[in-house]
Protein backbone atom coordinates (compact mmCIF):
# COMPACT_ATOMS: atom_id res chain seq x y z
CA UNK A 1 0.00 0.00 0.00
CA UNK A 2 1.26 3.34 -0.68
CA UNK A 3 1.96 6.13 1.59
CA UNK A 4 0.70 8.90 1.33
CA UNK A 5 1.25 12.04 3.59
CA UNK A 6 1.81 16.19 3.33
CA UNK A 7 4.85 15.92 1.47
CA UNK A 8 3.01 14.94 -1.81
CA UNK A 9 1.93 17.56 -4.04
CA UNK A 10 0.12 16.01 -6.21
CA UNK A 11 -1.54 12.50 -6.35
CA UNK A 12 -2.47 11.23 -9.75
CA UNK A 13 -5.10 8.51 -10.01
CA UNK A 14 -4.92 6.61 -13.15
CA UNK A 15 -1.90 4.70 -14.61
CA UNK A 16 -2.61 5.24 -18.43
CA UNK A 17 -0.73 7.17 -20.77
CA UNK A 18 -2.36 10.49 -19.72
CA UNK A 19 -1.69 9.97 -15.64
CA UNK A 20 1.76 8.48 -16.23
CA UNK A 21 2.64 11.48 -18.81
CA UNK A 22 1.05 14.05 -16.17
CA UNK A 23 3.00 12.61 -13.28
CA UNK A 24 6.12 12.24 -15.47
CA UNK A 25 6.13 16.25 -16.19
CA UNK A 26 5.09 17.02 -12.25
CA UNK A 27 8.18 15.40 -11.19
CA UNK A 28 10.48 17.16 -13.73
CA UNK A 29 9.20 20.17 -12.66
CA UNK A 30 10.03 19.37 -8.79
CA UNK A 31 6.66 18.20 -7.61
CA UNK A 32 6.27 15.29 -5.39
CA UNK A 33 3.89 13.11 -7.02
CA UNK A 34 2.37 9.88 -6.26
CA UNK A 35 0.60 7.37 -8.63
CA UNK A 36 -2.49 5.06 -7.74
CA UNK A 37 -3.84 2.50 -9.25
CA UNK A 38 -5.43 -0.65 -8.61
CA UNK A 39 -5.40 -2.10 -12.08
CA UNK A 40 -1.76 -1.51 -12.53
CA UNK A 41 -0.27 0.63 -15.05
CA UNK A 42 -1.38 0.60 -18.54
CA UNK A 43 -4.15 -1.98 -17.46
CA UNK A 44 -6.83 -0.07 -19.24
CA UNK A 45 -6.66 0.81 -23.14
CA UNK A 46 -3.25 2.27 -22.92
CA UNK A 47 -2.13 -0.93 -22.22
CA UNK A 48 -2.90 -1.83 -25.90
CA UNK A 49 -0.56 -2.72 -29.01
CA UNK A 50 -1.18 -0.67 -31.91
CA UNK A 51 0.56 3.34 -31.58
CA UNK A 52 -0.30 4.85 -34.22
CA UNK A 53 0.80 8.93 -33.38
CA UNK A 54 -0.80 10.19 -36.40
CA UNK A 55 -2.21 13.28 -37.46
CA UNK A 56 -5.63 15.20 -38.38
CA UNK A 57 -6.02 16.34 -41.86
CA UNK A 58 -3.52 19.76 -42.66
CA UNK A 59 -6.37 21.82 -42.91
CA UNK A 60 -9.98 23.67 -41.38
CA UNK A 61 -7.29 24.27 -38.56
CA UNK A 62 -8.41 24.60 -35.28
CA UNK A 63 -7.34 24.40 -31.60
CA UNK A 64 -7.55 20.77 -31.43
CA UNK A 65 -5.30 20.57 -34.77
CA UNK A 66 -2.89 23.23 -33.51
CA UNK A 67 -2.49 21.12 -30.01
CA UNK A 68 -1.93 17.91 -31.66
CA UNK A 69 0.47 19.35 -34.32
CA UNK A 70 2.59 20.62 -31.33
CA UNK A 71 1.87 17.66 -29.18
CA UNK A 72 3.38 15.54 -32.18
CA UNK A 73 6.27 17.92 -31.90
CA UNK A 74 7.17 17.30 -28.52
CA UNK A 75 7.10 13.50 -28.63
CA UNK A 76 10.30 12.90 -29.57
CA UNK A 77 12.27 15.25 -26.98
CA UNK A 78 9.73 13.67 -24.37
CA UNK A 79 10.43 9.81 -24.85
CA UNK A 80 14.13 10.49 -25.87
CA UNK A 81 13.79 11.92 -21.78
CA UNK A 82 11.44 9.18 -20.37
CA UNK A 83 13.90 6.44 -21.82
CA UNK A 84 17.46 7.70 -20.64
CA UNK A 85 15.76 8.13 -17.56
CA UNK A 86 14.76 4.63 -17.08
CA UNK A 87 16.15 2.70 -19.57
CA UNK A 88 13.41 1.10 -20.72
CA UNK A 89 12.12 1.91 -24.54
CA UNK A 90 9.26 3.45 -25.70
CA UNK A 91 9.60 1.80 -29.23
CA UNK A 92 8.91 5.75 -30.48
CA UNK A 93 9.94 6.49 -34.13
CA UNK A 94 8.95 9.16 -36.66
CA UNK A 95 9.04 7.22 -39.52
CA UNK A 96 6.19 8.86 -41.53
CA UNK A 97 2.55 6.80 -42.87
CA UNK A 98 1.57 5.64 -46.31
CA UNK A 99 -2.13 5.86 -47.33
CA UNK A 100 -3.25 4.94 -50.63
CA UNK A 101 -5.33 7.06 -53.19
CA UNK A 102 -8.53 5.49 -53.91
CA UNK A 103 -9.99 8.08 -56.55
CA UNK A 104 -9.29 10.83 -59.03
CA UNK A 105 -11.34 13.27 -56.39
CA UNK A 106 -9.57 11.85 -53.45
CA UNK A 107 -5.93 12.62 -55.53
CA UNK A 108 -6.74 16.15 -56.15
CA UNK A 109 -7.82 16.82 -51.98
CA UNK A 110 -4.09 15.31 -51.38
CA UNK A 111 -2.45 17.45 -53.54
CA UNK A 112 -4.34 20.35 -52.31
CA UNK A 113 -3.12 19.47 -48.60
CA UNK A 114 0.61 19.63 -49.90
CA UNK A 115 0.36 23.26 -50.13
CA UNK A 116 -1.85 23.58 -46.72
CA UNK A 117 0.99 21.20 -44.27
CA UNK A 118 3.57 23.42 -45.92
CA UNK A 119 1.46 26.26 -44.56
CA UNK A 120 0.17 24.55 -41.21
CA UNK A 121 3.32 22.01 -40.60
CA UNK A 122 5.17 25.31 -40.74
CA UNK A 123 7.60 23.52 -42.08
CA UNK A 124 8.47 20.84 -39.62
CA UNK A 125 7.04 17.82 -41.31
CA UNK A 126 5.45 17.20 -45.25
CA UNK A 127 2.58 16.00 -46.84
CA UNK A 128 3.79 14.79 -50.39
CA UNK A 129 1.96 12.27 -52.90
CA UNK A 130 4.00 9.95 -54.33
CA UNK A 131 3.98 6.69 -56.44
CA UNK A 132 3.38 3.86 -54.29
CA UNK A 133 6.31 2.29 -56.82
CA UNK A 134 8.63 4.73 -54.81
CA UNK A 135 8.47 2.39 -51.20
CA UNK A 136 8.51 -1.36 -53.04
CA UNK A 137 6.69 -4.12 -51.59
CA UNK A 138 5.87 -2.14 -48.08
CA UNK A 139 2.99 -0.27 -49.52
CA UNK A 140 -1.10 -0.71 -49.52
CA UNK A 141 -2.47 -1.18 -52.99
CA UNK A 142 -3.66 2.11 -54.33
CA UNK A 143 -6.21 2.08 -57.12
CA UNK A 144 -4.47 5.33 -58.30
CA UNK A 145 -1.11 3.87 -58.02
CA UNK A 146 -0.44 7.09 -55.58
CA UNK A 147 0.01 7.83 -51.84
CA UNK A 148 -0.25 10.14 -49.58
CA UNK A 149 3.57 10.13 -47.36
CA UNK A 150 3.39 12.30 -44.04
CA UNK A 151 6.75 12.51 -42.21
CA UNK A 152 4.90 13.83 -39.23
CA UNK A 153 3.16 10.37 -38.10
CA UNK A 154 5.19 8.53 -35.63
CA UNK A 155 4.92 4.70 -34.30
CA UNK A 156 5.06 3.66 -30.56
CA UNK A 157 4.24 0.25 -28.50
CA UNK A 158 1.55 1.74 -26.16
CA UNK A 159 2.21 -1.07 -23.61
CA UNK A 160 5.83 -0.37 -23.49
CA UNK A 161 5.09 3.75 -23.51
CA UNK A 162 4.06 2.86 -19.88
CA UNK A 163 6.36 0.62 -18.39
CA UNK A 164 8.82 3.49 -19.82
CA UNK A 165 6.82 6.01 -17.38
CA UNK A 166 7.01 3.96 -14.93
CA UNK A 167 10.41 3.02 -15.29
CA UNK A 168 11.55 6.55 -15.48
CA UNK A 169 9.51 7.52 -12.47
CA UNK A 170 10.33 4.75 -10.16
CA UNK A 171 14.01 5.96 -10.98
CA UNK A 172 13.00 9.25 -9.84
CA UNK A 173 11.34 8.31 -6.59
CA UNK A 174 8.42 8.27 -7.46
CA UNK A 175 6.07 5.25 -5.93
CA UNK A 176 3.61 4.00 -8.79
CA UNK A 177 1.10 1.75 -7.01
CA UNK A 178 -2.29 0.07 -6.23
CA UNK A 179 -3.77 1.38 -3.40
CA UNK A 180 -2.75 4.77 -0.91
CA UNK A 181 -4.23 7.61 0.48
CA UNK A 182 -4.76 10.92 -1.57
CA UNK A 183 -2.62 14.07 -0.63
CA UNK A 184 -1.86 17.06 -1.69
CA UNK A 185 -4.00 18.05 -5.47
CA UNK A 186 -5.69 15.34 -6.65
CA UNK A 187 -5.53 14.49 -11.12
CA UNK A 188 -8.20 11.81 -12.13
CA UNK A 189 -6.82 10.25 -15.56
CA UNK A 190 -9.18 7.16 -14.68
CA UNK A 191 -10.24 6.66 -18.37
CA UNK A 192 -13.74 5.83 -19.36
CA UNK A 193 -14.94 4.07 -16.25
CA UNK A 194 -14.17 8.07 -15.10
CA UNK A 195 -16.15 9.21 -17.84
CA UNK A 196 -19.91 7.26 -16.67
CA UNK A 197 -18.39 8.40 -13.17
CA UNK A 198 -19.68 12.22 -14.69
CA UNK A 199 -22.11 11.33 -16.38
CA UNK A 200 -24.47 11.05 -13.13
CA UNK A 201 -23.32 15.02 -12.67
CA UNK A 202 -24.83 16.10 -16.12
CA UNK A 203 -28.32 16.00 -17.33
CA UNK A 204 -26.91 15.38 -20.62
CA UNK A 205 -24.21 11.94 -21.37
CA UNK A 206 -20.56 13.40 -20.95
CA UNK A 207 -19.19 10.29 -22.30
CA UNK A 208 -18.11 6.61 -22.43
CA UNK A 209 -16.35 3.85 -23.81
CA UNK A 210 -15.71 2.79 -27.32
CA UNK A 211 -14.24 -1.04 -27.12
CA UNK A 212 -11.36 -1.57 -29.83
CA UNK A 213 -10.07 -5.33 -30.28
CA UNK A 214 -5.95 -5.25 -32.54
CA UNK A 215 -3.70 -8.46 -32.60
CA UNK A 216 0.29 -8.33 -32.43
CA UNK A 217 2.08 -10.39 -34.90
CA UNK A 218 5.60 -11.95 -35.09
CA UNK A 219 5.99 -10.06 -38.74
CA UNK A 220 9.86 -7.85 -38.36
CA UNK A 221 8.65 -5.13 -41.27
CA UNK A 222 11.85 -3.01 -40.06
CA UNK A 223 12.08 0.52 -40.08
CA UNK A 224 9.71 1.59 -42.58
CA UNK A 225 6.73 3.57 -42.63
CA UNK A 226 3.22 2.92 -40.73
CA UNK A 227 0.70 2.07 -43.28
CA UNK A 228 -3.50 3.50 -43.19
CA UNK A 229 -5.20 1.03 -45.86
CA UNK A 230 -9.23 -0.05 -45.20
CA UNK A 231 -9.52 1.79 -42.36
CA UNK A 232 -6.62 -0.46 -40.35
CA UNK A 233 -3.41 0.74 -38.75
CA UNK A 234 -0.67 -1.45 -39.44
CA UNK A 235 2.55 -0.51 -37.90
CA UNK A 236 5.79 -1.97 -37.58
CA UNK A 237 7.03 -1.92 -34.48
CA UNK A 238 10.49 -1.46 -33.29
CA UNK A 239 10.70 -4.78 -31.22
CA UNK A 240 10.16 -6.53 -34.23
CA UNK A 241 6.90 -7.10 -34.22
CA UNK A 242 3.39 -5.91 -36.38
CA UNK A 243 0.20 -4.48 -34.38
CA UNK A 244 -2.94 -4.00 -36.46
CA UNK A 245 -5.98 -2.45 -35.24
CA UNK A 246 -8.51 -1.50 -34.48
CA UNK A 247 -12.40 -1.97 -34.08
CA UNK A 248 -14.38 0.88 -32.86
CA UNK A 249 -17.79 -0.76 -30.95
CA UNK A 250 -20.14 1.30 -29.37
CA UNK A 251 -21.80 -2.10 -27.69
CA UNK A 252 -20.12 -4.62 -26.28
CA UNK A 253 -20.67 -6.93 -23.70
CA UNK A 254 -17.08 -8.27 -22.35
CA UNK A 255 -14.71 -5.14 -22.93
CA UNK A 256 -11.33 -6.91 -22.36
CA UNK A 257 -12.39 -9.97 -24.83
CA UNK A 258 -11.58 -10.59 -28.28
CA UNK A 259 -14.13 -12.08 -30.72
CA UNK A 260 -14.58 -12.66 -34.33
CA UNK A 261 -14.32 -9.36 -35.99
CA UNK A 262 -10.93 -8.81 -35.01
CA UNK A 263 -10.39 -12.06 -37.09
CA UNK A 264 -11.57 -9.72 -39.52
CA UNK A 265 -9.38 -7.02 -38.62
CA UNK A 266 -6.43 -9.82 -39.33
CA UNK A 267 -7.85 -11.02 -42.83
CA UNK A 268 -8.24 -7.22 -44.15
CA UNK A 269 -5.15 -6.41 -42.99
CA UNK A 270 -4.00 -9.47 -45.35
CA UNK A 271 -5.82 -8.25 -47.96
CA UNK A 272 -3.67 -5.09 -48.01
CA UNK A 273 -0.76 -6.47 -47.29
CA UNK A 274 -0.16 -10.01 -48.33
CA UNK A 275 3.00 -11.08 -47.35
CA UNK A 276 1.20 -10.91 -43.54
CA UNK A 277 -0.32 -14.32 -44.79
CA UNK A 278 0.26 -17.17 -42.55
CA UNK A 279 2.39 -14.57 -40.01
CA UNK A 280 1.86 -15.58 -35.99
CA UNK A 281 -0.53 -13.96 -34.08
CA UNK A 282 1.24 -13.28 -30.98
CA UNK A 283 -1.12 -11.84 -29.06
CA UNK A 284 -5.38 -10.67 -29.28
CA UNK A 285 -5.86 -7.43 -27.48
CA UNK A 286 -9.11 -5.64 -26.44
CA UNK A 287 -9.57 -2.84 -24.23
CA UNK A 288 -12.18 0.16 -23.89
CA UNK A 289 -10.81 3.59 -25.07
CA UNK A 290 -12.69 6.73 -23.64
CA UNK A 291 -14.27 9.08 -25.55
CA UNK A 292 -15.95 12.61 -24.68
CA UNK A 293 -18.89 13.73 -26.05
CA UNK A 294 -16.81 16.03 -27.48
CA UNK A 295 -14.26 13.69 -28.58
CA UNK A 296 -11.57 15.82 -27.76
CA UNK A 297 -9.48 15.54 -24.66
CA UNK A 298 -11.45 16.62 -20.97
CA UNK A 299 -8.80 18.81 -19.25
CA UNK A 300 -9.60 21.02 -16.23
CA UNK A 301 -10.76 20.87 -12.49
CA UNK A 302 -13.38 18.26 -10.98
CA UNK A 303 -16.54 19.97 -11.23
CA UNK A 304 -17.67 20.45 -7.55
CA UNK A 305 -14.34 19.02 -5.77
CA UNK A 306 -11.75 21.59 -4.87
CA UNK A 307 -8.52 20.41 -5.37
CA UNK A 308 -9.46 17.52 -7.92
CA UNK A 309 -8.95 17.85 -11.93
CA UNK A 310 -9.71 15.41 -14.33
CA UNK A 311 -7.71 14.53 -17.51
CA UNK A 312 -9.64 11.82 -19.94
CA UNK A 313 -10.78 11.64 -23.46
CA UNK A 314 -8.53 11.83 -26.22
CA UNK A 315 -10.28 9.11 -28.53
CA UNK A 316 -8.08 7.49 -30.47
CA UNK A 317 -5.64 10.66 -30.23
CA UNK A 318 -4.45 10.11 -26.56
CA UNK A 319 -0.49 8.92 -27.35
CA UNK A 320 -0.51 11.56 -29.51
CA UNK A 321 -1.79 14.47 -27.36
CA UNK A 322 0.26 13.01 -24.47
CA UNK A 323 3.38 14.78 -24.10
CA UNK A 324 0.99 17.94 -24.41
CA UNK A 325 -1.58 17.50 -22.18
CA UNK A 326 1.03 16.70 -19.79
CA UNK A 327 2.45 20.06 -19.85
CA UNK A 328 -0.74 21.51 -20.04
CA UNK A 329 -1.78 19.79 -16.99
CA UNK A 330 1.05 20.51 -15.16
CA UNK A 331 0.99 24.14 -15.58
CA UNK A 332 -2.59 24.15 -14.40
CA UNK A 333 -1.47 22.15 -11.11
CA UNK A 334 1.71 23.20 -9.78
CA UNK A 335 1.00 27.30 -11.16
CA UNK A 336 -2.55 27.39 -11.48
CA UNK A 337 -1.79 28.55 -15.14
CA UNK A 338 -5.00 27.69 -17.47
CA UNK A 339 -3.75 27.13 -20.63
CA UNK A 340 -6.31 24.29 -21.92
CA UNK A 341 -7.48 25.55 -25.50
CA UNK A 342 -10.54 25.66 -26.55
CA UNK A 343 -12.77 22.59 -26.68
CA UNK A 344 -10.80 21.04 -23.94
CA UNK A 345 -12.26 22.20 -20.94
CA UNK A 346 -14.44 19.37 -18.72
CA UNK A 347 -17.23 22.05 -18.99
CA UNK A 348 -17.67 21.89 -22.81
CA UNK A 349 -19.02 17.94 -22.44
CA UNK A 350 -21.32 18.91 -19.49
Amino acid sequence: MATADITVDVTVRGAGIFGLSIAWICHRRGARVQVIDPAGPGAGSSGGVVGALAPHVPENWNPKKAFQLESLLMAEAFWQDVEATGGVSAGYGRLGRLQPIADARTLELAEARCQTAAELWQGKATWQVRPASDFGDWCPPSATGQVIHDTLSARMHPRRACAALVAALRAGGVEVSGDGREAGLVLHATGYQGLLELNALSPRTVGGGVKGQAALLAHDAGAVPQLYADGLHIIPHADGTLAIGSTSEREFGRPDETDSQLDDVIARAVAAMPQLAGVDVLDRWAGVRPRARSRAPMLGAYPGRAGHFIANGGFKIGFGMAPKIAEVMADLLLEGRDAIPEGFRVTDNL
